[in-house]
């Protein structure tokens, strides 16, 4: 049957440049849950390389064309027949004809178009490759695939850090203050900011941080929401007293999340939250839910390459993993006798921050649950 199904045919593909080129870990694409390690390109980046026919026992091998396709394309898990592609981009290597022998074509995409970063989600998978065809008629065509991974950098001008402040409160009964350093952060960043209790008469119990990433995706009717605990921390055990605070430093390099993405080819969007718990005595959970905005700055190994100024990330224009020892997150306090609070260094975090858009509690209406007001300072 090799006549049929080409398999007397080996393709290779093989780029160039890809000594000291970055590399980053993502999902394979056979669904077996593996990790595998594929280069970096960026946008506007040269993709240049061969490809590689191997004729085995040296069997003629007829036609009708061979092509190579650098494609750009969008799948939603629950829809794998509506396949979106945002790029493609063909050339051919070979008219129709004969291959009597192994061949190599050069091929290469001059300042290839990459609009949006690579992502693999729980719902949507948005994927770089190139792929070779040996065009047959009334026959299988065999084809080789290569992905290749894409980050897009920004960059925000250093300003004067602008900080964040979020109130929330129950009326004679509690009122805390949150104060962080800034808006938007870096993956490699550190979270930086002090919660005041400025009135506390509620008996609370516990008080847990926790990060938060939505995705969404579709549309409609077939709109989908995914929301997952990336980590959370315990920052208290036992009830505060009035006027005393908390520090938090959040080293956020080790928890592999992505940019911010804002409604990516409309087909989905990713989002980060802070989210503050609070427990109370009697089990009650109050929240406050805070968006931030991610963003990847750009290194030394892409610093000869001109990043983008943005006020956005990852918009249509332009797993929770286990935490590992390259990073730490401090949380301490400085508290009185009589309070029972935790002091501990949790190893892990990679975060992004994503602009400030809204600054609004998350009123519970579970049962035994009550909501919080929430004031602009």
């Amino acid at each position: 049957m090799d006549w049929l199904t080409g398999s007397n045919t080996q393709i290779d593909i093989i780029l160039n440049n890809l000594s000291g080129k970055p590399e980053a870990e993502t999902k394979a694409d056979d669904n077996s849950g593996n990790k595998v390690k594929l280069p970096i390109f960026l946008d506007g980046e040269t993709i240049s390389g061969a490809v590689n026919i191997n004729l085995k026992n040296n069997k003629k091998l007829e036609h009708a064309g061979i092509k190579i396709e650098f494609v750009g394309d969008i799948q939603l898990y629950f829809d794998k027949n509506s396949t979106h592609e945002f790029v493609s981009v063909v050339k051919q290597l070979a008219r129709p004809g004969e291959l009597t022998r192994s061949t190599t074509f050069k091929f290469e995409f001059p300042n290839a178009e990459k609009p949006f970063e690579t992502y693999s989600g729980q719902n949507v998978r948005l994927r770089y490759l190139l792929r070779v065809t040996i065009v047959r008629k009334y026959k299988i065509s065999p084809t080789k695939e290569y992905p290749i991974l894409v980050h897009a950098l920004h960059y925000f001008p250093e300003k004067v850090p602008q900080t964040l402040k979020m109130e929330v409160g129950i009326e004679d009964a509690l009122h805390i203050e949150f104060e962080f350093n800034k808006q938007k952060y870096h993956l490699k960043d550190v979270i930086v900011g002090k919660i005041y209790f400025i009135l506390v008469r509620l008996k609370l119990r516990v008080m847990e941080l926790q990060l938060l990433k939505k995705e969404t995706t579709g549309q409609g009717t077939t709109r989908a929401e995914e929301e997952e605990t990336i980590v959370k921390y315990e920052l208290m055990d036992g009830s505060p007293v009035k006027g005393e605070t908390i520090p938090i430093r959040l080293f956020l390099i080790a928890l592999g999340l992505t940019p911010t993405f804002r409604d990516v080819a409309k087909k989905f969007s990713v989002t980060y939250y802070i989210n503050l718990v609070l427990i109370d005595e009697d089990d009650r959970r109050y929240f406050k839910q805070q968006e931030i905005t991610l963003y990847r700055k750009t290194d030394k190994a892409f610093s000869h390459l001109t990043t983008f100024s943005a006020d956005g990330v990852g918009d249509s224009n332009s797993q929770r993993r286990t935490p590992v020892s390259n990073g730490a997150v401090f949380i301490s306090s400085a508290v009185p006798s009589n309070s029972h609070h935790t002091q501990c260094c949790v190893d892990n975090s990679q975060f992004v921050c994503h602009n400030i858009m809204t600054s609004q509690a998350v009123v519970a209406r579970e049962e035994g649950e009550e909501s919080l007001t929430s004031e602009r300072p």
